[in-house]
C-alpha cells in the first residue's frame, strides 16, 4: 500500500492505493508479514469464465477489501493481451481477444468502483511481454493498436467507467507513454471521454518538461522524480505551462472526489476475514473458470468409480496465483487431496503420491512435505549482530521473507532477523536444501550450520525477489518421516536495497517418487494427475522460454497413462503448456490459478457437484512455433516488433491455416446444448444502427449446465487485409434440463469496422506519378484515417468456439461508412 501526499493546509488527505489483480493486498507483499486477503482467481481464469457479471461480483469483493485496508484506489485490472503464450504476465491478463478482455475488465471496474474505490486499468499500452520491460520499445502498427491492443482500455473506460489508467513501462514506437499526448489526451480523453486520472507505473520514466502537457497526472511512487519540486522551477522558468499543471491537479482531485476520497482522512486499516458468502463466491468462480478440454466419459467421477489415485505435487500445494506484485497472502490454501477426500467420503479409497518435483526451483520449506505446523517466528533486531531488544515480531508460514520499500534503501538503517520453527517431515529421504538471499543469510538444522551465506556468499543471478536473489547455496540433509527438526535462519540486511531469503528443498531420488506414483495408479480404477506451473514459472518480470511442463511432469503423465487408461489430467497453469500427451489420457481439465478456493472449486467439478463452466480465453497451440507471434518474440536490440500485426491469437491461426490443439472459446460440458436457428432483426446494416441476433438455446441434457454463445463476424471482402473472422459478441447462459432461453446479441458499427490509417503521403506520391502510370494503374481513392465500414456482405457466425460454428447468416452493408 502506498499513498499520495496529504496537503494539510488545503484539507487534502492522503489517498492510499493497493495492488489488486488477485486481491486487495494492503500494506505489503507476501513474505513481509502482511495481513491475509481474499485471493480471487487469476486474470486468465476470469477470462475463462466468459462471465462479466461474475467478474463484477469479484471486483466488488476486492473493492470492499481495499476499503477495509484504508485504500481508495486499486491497481487493477490488467488488460494487456495474451499476444505470446510465453509472456510472463499472461496469468494476470484476461485473454488474447480484445472484446472479451474489455467486457470482463469493464465488469471488474464496475464492481470495484461500486465500493467507493477507483480502479486503475493497466498497462497503457503495448506491455504484452516482460523482456526488458522498463526500456523495450513495442513496435506496433496503427491498425493493430486500434483494432487489438487499445480496445480493452477503451471498453473499460466507455462501458466500465474506469477512473484511473496506469501507463506502461515500455516505450511505444520509440517514445515513452508518459510523453504521448496523442494517446493520453487525444485518444483517452477527447475520443473516449475518459474523466479520471493517469498515473505512472512504479518508478517509470517521466519528463518534467513534457509529461504534464502530455496528460500525465500522477507520478508513482514518491518521492517524485519528474513531477515533484522540479515542476515549480520549470513553471517559473517557462518550461512548463502553469495551465498544464492546473489541469493535472484538477483531474487528480476530480478523480479522488468522484469516489469520496477527499471527504476525510482514510480510516485505519481493519481487514476482515471473508464471509461465508465471499468464500462461496470464490469457490463458484474457481469452478466456473475450469475448462473441460476433453472427456471420454470418465468425468464426473461416478460414485461407483472405485479406487482413485491422486498424483502430483499441485494436488498437495496448488498454485493459486502468479508471481510479482499481484500476489497476496491468502486466508487459506486447501489442498486438492483434502478437498477430494472430503467430497468422496470415508468409504471411498483415495491414495496420494507426489510423483515428481513440479518445478526446476526448490519448493519453499514450511508448507507441504517439510511442513511447519506452527509456522516460523521471526524476530528483528537493530544492527547486524542478531542481538539486543526485539524491535519487531512476525509469524511466517514458510521459510521465505522479503521486504521491499523506500525504508529499505542502502542508506536506511541496518537490521538483522532470526527466524525459527519446527518442521515435521512427511516423507523419509535425502533432501537437498537450497538457500537464496538478498542480503546475508545462514541456515541451521538442529543447531548445526548447514548453509552459510555470510561466509560463503553465493553469486548473484537467482530468480526470486524480482531478480534480486542470489543463486542457491546447496546442502544435502536426511530427514525421517514424523521426526521433528528445528530450523533457524539468521539474516542481516546488508549490501542490498531489497531484503530477503528463501529456504527451499528438493527430493533427490526422483526415480523413487515416480515409481511410487505409477504403482499407486496401476492399482486404481481412476488416476487423477495434477500438473502445472508455479509463481516462479509464471511471474511478473520474466517471460517463459518454453511451453514444457517444469521438471518430469510430462513423463509422469505418460507413465501413468500407460498403466491406467482412465487417467484424468488437471492442468494447474494460467497460460498454455505443451499438451503432447492429451490424446493419451481420458480427460483433460484446465483449472488455471484458481485463487484460494481452487481446490474446492476443482473438486466440485471432478465429482460433478458443479459444472465445468469455463471456455478457453486463449488458443492452445500444438507447438510453440505455431504461435503467430513466434518469429517476433521476445525482442532484440531494444525493440519488440509486433510483426504478426492483426493476425494475433486465433485470428492468426486461422489466417495461416494452422490447426491448434484446442481452439479459442472451446470447452465441454457435463450436459448438452442445442443452438437453434438464429434470427436477425435486419439483414441490412446502415451506419448508426444495430442488428440484434436472437439465438434459442436449449439444454437437451440431463443436468443443469452453462453454455457460451459466441458471435463472430467475417467480412466477405475488404479494401484492407482483415482476419478471417473476429469475435464481436458473446453471452453465457445457464439452463436447467429441457429449458430453453433466447440469447440476444447486439452488433453495432464497430462489429463490421476496421481502422484505416490512411496514407499521409498520398498527395506527395501522386504529384510524382507520371500520367501514363495513372492511366495504366489508377490510384486507389484516398480514404480518411478512422474507423471504416466497407460496403458488401458479411457473414454472422454463431457457434461455441472460433473453430465450432453452428450457423451462418449474411448481412449486407449497402454503403461505405467513413469515420463511424
Amino acid at each position: 500500500m502506498l499513498s499520495t501526499v496529504a496537503v494539510d493546509r488545503l484539507g487534502i488527505p492522503k489517498v492510499h492505493v493497493t495492488d489488486g489483480p488477485n486481491g486487495a493486498r494492503g500494506n505489503s507483499l507476501p513474505g513481509m508479514g502482511s495481513d491475509a486477503s481474499a485471493c480471487i482467481p487469476c486474470g486468465s481464469a476470469l477470462g475463462a469464465t466468459w462471465n462479466p457479471a461474475l467478474v463484477e461480483e469479484l471486483g466488488a469483493l476486492v473493492g470492499r477489501e481495499a476499503r477495509d485496508r484504508g485504500c481508495r484506489g486499486l491497481l487493477a485490472p490488467t488488460v494487456n493481451l495474451h499476444r505470446s503464450p510465453l509472456a510472463g504476465r499472461n496469468f494476470e491478463c484476461y485473454s488474447e481477444d480484445p472484446l472479451l478482455s474489455g467486457r470482463l475488465a469493464a465488469g471488474y471496474v464496475r464492481g470495484v468502483q461500486s465500493e467507493g474505490v477507483f480502479a486503475t486499468v493497466k498497462h497503457f499500452v503495448g506491455n504484452d511481454a516482460e523482456f526488458e520491460r522498463a526500456s523495450i520499445s513495442s513496435v506496433i502498427d496503427e491498425r493493430s493498436l486500434r483494432e487489438l491492443y487499445l480496445v480493452p482500455f477503451e471498453i473499460a473506460v466507455s462501458e466500465g467507467g474506469a477512473l484511473a489508467i496506469m501507463t506502461a513501462y515500455n516505450r511505444l514506437n520509440g517514445r515513452w507513454l508518459t510523453q504521448r499526448p496523442e494517446f493520453l489526451i487525444d485518444i483517452l480523453r477527447d475520443e473516449w471521454g475518459f474523466e479520471g486520472l493517469v498515473m505512472t507505473d512504479w518508478f517509470a520514466v517521466t519528463d518534467t518538461k513534457v509529461s504534464l502537457a502530455a496528460g500525465l497526472d500522477l507520478e508513482m511512487p514518491g518521492p517524485a522524480r519528474g513531477l515533484g519540486a522540479t515542476v515549480v522551477d520549470a513553471v517559473k522558468k517557462g518550461d512548463v505551462d502553469e495551465a498544464d499543471l492546473d489541469a493535472a491537479v484538477s483531474r487528480l482531485l476530480g478523480g479522488f472526489d468522484r469516489i469520496g476520497a477527499l471527504d476525510g482522512p482514510a480510516p485505519a486499516p481493519a481487514p476482515k476475514a471473508p464471509t461465508p458468502d465471499d468464500v462461496a463466491l470464490l469457490r463458484r468462480a474457481a469452478a466456473e473458470a475450469t475448462v473441460l478440454l476433453s472427456n471420454d466419459g470418465v468425468l464426473p467421477l461416478a460414485p461407483s468409480a472405485g479406487r482413485i489415485a491422486l498424483v502430483g505435487a499441485p494436488a498437495l500445494t496448488p498454485t493459486i496465483m502468479g508471481g510479482g506484485s499481484a500476489q497476496v497472502t491468502p486466508h487459506r490454501v486447501e489442498s486438492v487431496v483434502d478437498a477430494l477426500a472430503r467430497a468422496l467420503g470415508p468409504d471411498r479409497a483415495l491414495a496420494y503420491e507426489r510423483g515428481c518435483e513440479p518445478s526446476l526451483s526448490p519448493a519453499v520449506v514450511g508448507s507441504a512435505v517439510l511442513r511447519a505446523p506452527d509456522g516460523f517466528l521471526a524476530e528483528t533486531y537493530d544492527g547486524l549482530a542478531l542481538e539486543g531488544p526485539v524491535t519487531e515480531t512476525q509469524l511466517l508460514d514458510e521459510l521465505r521473507m522479503m521486504k521491499i520499500g523506500l525504508s529499505f534503501e542502502p542508506s536506511a538503517r541496518v537490521w538483522s532477523m532470526r527466524v525459527r520453527g519446527t518442521v515435521v517431515p512427511e516423507e523419509t529421504g535425502l533432501f537437498q536444501l537450497a538457500l537464496a538471499q538478498a542480503g546475508l543469510a545462514r541456515l541451521l538444522v538442529n543447531d548445526e550450520v548447514v548453509l552459510d551465506g555470510f561466509i560463503n556468499r553465493p553469486p548473484a543471478g537467482g530468480n526470486d525477489f524480482f531478480g534480486q536473489a542470489s543463486q542457491d547455496l546447496l546442502a544435502e540433509v536426511h530427514f525421517e518421516k514424523d521426526l521433528p527438526v528445528d530450523l533457524v535462519v539468521e539474516y542481516a540486511f546488508s549490501e542490498t536495497s531489497l531484503a530477503g531469503f528463501r529456504v527451499g528443498f528438493r527430493t533427490l531420488d526422483g526415480d523413487a517418487l515416480l515409481a511410487r506414483a505409477v504403482a499407486v495408479a496401476s492399482e486404481a480404477d481412476v488416476a487423477v494427475v495434477c500438473v502445472g506451473t508455479s509463481a516462479e514459472t509464471e511471474t511478473e518480470g520474466r517471460d517463459r522460454t518454453t511451453l514444457s511442463l517444469p521438471g518430469r511432469q510430462a513423463e509422469l503423465i505418460r507413465r501413468i497413462a500407460a498403466v491406467n487408461n482412465r487417467t484424468v489430467v488437471v492442468v494447474n497453469a494460467a497460460a498454455p503448456v505443451d499438451m503432447g500427451w492429451a490424446q493419451d489420457v481420458a480427460a483433460v481439465l484446465q483449472c488455471w490459478f484458481g485463487g484460494q478456493e481452487l481446490a474446492g472449486g476443482l473438486v466440485d467439478v471432478l465429482v460433478g457437484a458443479a459444472e465445468p463452466g469455463g471456455r478457453l480465453p486463449i488458443t492452445l497451440p500444438m507447438r510453440l512455433e505455431h504461435a503467430p507471434s513466434h518469429a517476433n518474440f521476445p525482442g532484440e536490440n531494444g525493440e519488440l516488433r509486433y510483426g504478426e500485426g492483426l493476425f494475433m491469437g486465433y485470428r492468426g491461426y486461422e489466417h495461416n491455416a494452422i490447426a491448434p490443439r484446442f481452439p479459442f472459446g472451446c470447452g465441454l460440458s457435463y450436459t448438452a446444448f442445442d443452438l437453434g436457428e438464429p434470427t436477425l432483426s435486419t439483414t441490412t446494416h446502415r451506419s448508426g444502427e444495430t442488428i440484434t441476433v436472437a439465438i434459442p438455446v436449449t439444454n437437451v441434457g440431463s443436468r443443469r449446465g452453462s453454455d457460451v454463445v459466441q458471435c463472430y463476424v467475417a467480412p466477405g471482402s475488404s479494401r484492407l487485409a482483415r482476419p478471417p473472422k473476429e469475435l464481436k459478441a458473446f453471452r453465457k447462459v445457464s439452463l436447467e434440463p429441457g429449458e430453453t432461453a433466447t440469447v440476444e446479441l447486439v452488433l453495432d458499427d464497430r462489429a463490421f469496422a476496421y481502422w484505416d490509417p490512411g496514407q499521409d503521403d498520398w498527395d506527395d506520391v501522386q504529384a510524382f506519378v507520371p500520367e501514363m502510370f495513372n492511366f495504366l494503374s489508377p490510384p486507389v481513392p484516398r480514404r480518411e484515417r478512422g474507423w471504416q465500414v466497407d460496403a458488401g456482405s458479411y457473414e454472422i457466425l454463431i457457434g461455441r468456439s472460433s473453430d465450432d460454428i453452428s450457423w451462418s447468416r449474411t448481412v449486407q452493408v449497402p454503403d461505405v461508412t467513413n469515420s463511424i
